[in-house]
């Protein structure tokens, strides 16, 4: 399972590699800018991601807005819900109006900080992940 994490905080971002990196390839960006560049990139050379943990908060261009523009890119390439990106958007905050933005956007799963193992792994089998994680072990 190839992964992009974009995380902001050292500390989420280290974590999240550490959760992810025996079920696959992990690479990770420090703000939605650099999320939509590696998606970009990914998508050129039809190694796409697919999943991504997308942090709400960041600088440059925040999680919400780089959700938008990474689903853009993947229709203009032909991607359809069941060939894109599974999405998990990561965040701290657990407000209506932000679990409904991140939905509108269409991402896949919404988790609240602190990231939890095992609900992390609920999410994975949820969106279907959980043979490539399964392949690997468990947490």
């Amino acid at each position: 399972m190839k992964t992009l994490i974009v995380e902001d905080d050292r500390t989420s971002r280290l974590l999240l590699i550490k959760l992810l990196t025996p079920y696959g390839a992990v690479h990770a960006a420090a703000n939605g800018k650099e999320a939509v560049e590696a998606v970009r990139v990914s998508l050129e050379t039809g190694e796409k991601y697919e999943l991504i943990c997308l942090d709400i908060m960041m600088p440059e261009m925040d999680g919400q807005t780089a959700l938008k523009r990474i689903r853009d890119m993947e229709a203009c390439y032909g991607c359809v819900p069941s060939t894109a990106a599974k999405i998990l958007m990561t965040t701290a905050l657990n407000d209506m109006t932000n679990v409904a933005g991140a939905y509108k956007s269409l991402c896949d799963a919404y988790l609240v900080k602190p990231i939890d193992k095992a609900k992390l792994l609920l999410e994975l089998r949820k969106l279907g992940l959980a043979a490539a994680a399964s392949t690997a072990g468990t947490f």
